[in-house]
């Protein structure tokens, strides 16, 4: 596997603003989408911990620049660091990401996310753990990650396995994008706002003394809109996504929503389900659907440590190479013709899978399980769930 990458540094890739008792944090790499790099992440790290012990500091922001608030982690840039020969860089980097997610879920202050676009992965990772959700117009979610080899992470596990019903387990497994009005009627989001009222409202902010929680959820209320869900939204189907994700195996829900289709072979949207499964990686969608049935029953820190497993697991390639060849075919060739090994959903058993979620303690030294700090807020993070 050969790979073409540049390592030239960029400048102020993520943006630290300060007004009144607000600190604003703008992810800045707009020509990237905002994928999150090791520097942005730790940087991010480093600040927030200090604004969270700052009297000063009353309310934190996260929004990104340009058309995406942040597309998720930058994968293309851990395959490369990873091929050229710094393997441990990987579970460097994603330790640091839980990290620095886990602090945004158990933060004592309230964290606003405004996402005013793309919102995938890792910028998902961000967003949802935050206390206050903004929605625009402009917002597209999604967790595609089975279909670069990949499984449904950064704490996805338990934001997306309390929506209704098995509206969890399709999200994870197909990948599907929501619009802002999808993400606020299914609970993703916790407000609706009109873009072009943005910029008003992060100055009302500002404006605002003290900034308690309550004193933000009546104002971001004053700014809030209802938006109609749109006639052929995938929420509007929650039914027939409940009868068919709700099975116990990825084999009977594909063969659950391949009879929906031969019912009703109008159901497009059961047909893109079913074509996104089918070109995912198998062991992935098995990966997705067991960590997704276990977080329903885990606190984040449980969740946040089997997903480090997992993906460590992943990135150490001694089980499976589905994620680096996933992110070859999907994003660095681009001929989207991965060869997933195994490569048909019977193949992969049980046994197969249960290897993924099996603590590295005593097995390798380099790699270890996620430990993570014990903080005031984790109160308030068992309080969002």
């Amino acid at each position: 596997m050969a790979f073409r990458c540049s390592f030239d540094l960029e400048d102020d890739q993520v943006l630290f603003e300060e007004t009144s008792s607000v600190r604003k944090v703008v992810l800045n790499r707009p020509t990237k989408l905002n994928c999150l790099t090791y520097e942005m992440v730790t940087r991010m790290l480093r600040v927030l911990e200090a604004y969270e012990c700052d009297p000063a500091v009353e309310c934190i922001t996260l929004k990104g620049k340009g058309k995406a608030f942040c597309a998720g982690g930058d994968v293309k840039g851990v395959i490369c660091t990873s091929g050229a020969g710094h393997w441990s860089f990987a579970g460097t980097f994603y330790r640091s990401e839980l990290m620095l997610d886990y602090l945004i879920a158990t933060y004592t202050k309230p964290v606003i996310a405004l996402v005013d676009g793309i919102v995938m992965g890792g910028g998902a990772g961000l967003a949802m753990h935050a206390a206050f959700r903004v929605v625009t117009e402009n917002t597209v979610f999604a967790m595609p990650e089975a279909s670069i080899g990949l499984f449904a992470d950064v704490g996805a596990s338990k934001f997306l396995s309390k929506l209704p019903g098995s509206f969890g387990e399709y999200l994870a497994l197909t990948g599907t994008r929501l619009d802002g009005g999808e993400m606020l009627a299914c609970g993703l989001a916790s407000h609706y706002v009109l873009s072009k009222d943005l910029p008003l409202l992060e100055k009302s902010l500002c404006e605002e003394a003290p900034l308690r929680k309550s004193t933000i959820s009546d104002l971001l209320s004053r700014f809030a809109h209802k938006p109609n869900l749109k006639e052929n939204s995938s929420f509007g189907r929650l039914e027939i996504i409940n009868r068919c994700f709700s099975k116990p195996t990825v084999e009977e829900i594909l063969s659950s929503l391949e009879n929906e289709v031969e019912n009703d072979g109008e159901k497009k949207w059961i047909k893109d389900a079913i074509r996104s499964m089918r070109s995912a990686s198998p062991t992935s969608l098995k990966i997705t659907l067991k960590s997704m049935r276990e977080g329903r029953a885990q606190t984040m820190e449980q969740c946040l440590t089997r997903e480090y497993t997992i993906s460590c697991h992943m990135l150490r390639r001694s089980m499976h190479r589905d994620f680096y060849e996933g992110s070859r075919a999907m994003l660095i060739d681009k001929d989207n013709k991965p060869q997933w090994d195994p490569p048909k959903l019977e193949l992969v058993t049980d046994e197969m899978v249960d290897k993924f979620f099996v603590s590295f303690d005593g097995i390798d030294p380099y790699w270890v399980k996620l430990q993570l700090p014990i903080r005031s807020g984790q109160t308030m993070a068992r309080a969002k769930l």
